[in-house]
Parts: C-alpha cells; structure tokens; sequence
C-alpha cells in the first residue's frame, strides 16, 4: 500500500550535520522517494498546531523551544507501508532503547533532541503534511 508521510530533520540533527546521512538512509530504501524537501525555520504558530496534543504537558514547552531553535529539514516522503517503516528506520525516542542501524540508535545521545520526526499514523501524515506542505497534492 503506497503512502506519503512527513519526516521533520530536527535542529539538532542539522547542527550535527547528520542531514545528508539520514537522506541518504531514506533514499536507499527501495520502493521509497523523497517527493519535496525544504530547510526552514519553524515558528511557535505551527509548531503550535503540530504538537497541539501536547500542550499542558511537561515536555511541551521545551519541546516548542527546541523545534524552533534552528533551521530543520521537512520533506515528503512517498512509498510502500513508509509510514510504519519510517518509524522504524527512525528508532525509538529514547536512543539507549533505540537499536543499531536505527537513526536514533546510531546518532541519538539523549530524549528531549531525537534528531527526525516520523507521522505515526496516516490520519497524522495526512494532518502534518497539510500543515507542512499545504500546495503539495
């Protein structure tokens, strides 16, 4: 089943430089494409909407601030069951969880800065790819 699915490169995984390393581990994935890529800043309005489940929990204000800290990488990512397999690719949130050859097992170092964003669900990529990429069909 072919899907679309949001994958956010967080501002530390910019900073670390790890941007082309993590492309390019999406990229070899066959049955995979990257269909639009964009560097940007995040504001606290969209990060707003995008974490809005979370507001009133303890980890969403650093949450928001760390997001919005530097330049992140978006894109649209397009292919067979991508969404369960991005989440995979990436890891667990916790990087000592998280295995070797995941993104987070393999760069990780601590929870709160966990290098990628992966939608969970498709009724979350449909969400987040309207608020990230609204003219992308």
């Amino acid at each position: 089943m072919s899907q679309r699915t949001l994958v956010i490169i967080k501002p530390d995984g910019v900073r670390r430089g790890l941007v082309g390393e993590i492309l390019g581990r999406i990229e070899r994935k066959a049955g995979w494409r990257i269909s639009a890529l964009e560097m940007r800043e995040l504001d606290r309005s969209l990060l707003e909407q995008h974490y809005g489940e979370h507001v009133g929990k303890p980890f969403y204000e650093p949450l928001v601030e760390f997001m919005s800290s530097g330049p992140v990488v978006v894109l649209v990512v397009e292919g067979e069951r991508v969404i369960e397999g991005l989440r995979t690719l990436a890891g667990p949130t916790d990087p000592i969880a998280a295995g070797p050859g995941s993104i987070r097992g393999d760069f990780g170092t601590i929870v709160r800065e966990n290098l990628i964003h992966a939608s969970d669900s498709e009724e979350s990529a449909e969400r987040e790819l309207k608020l990230f990429f609204p003219t992308v069909g």
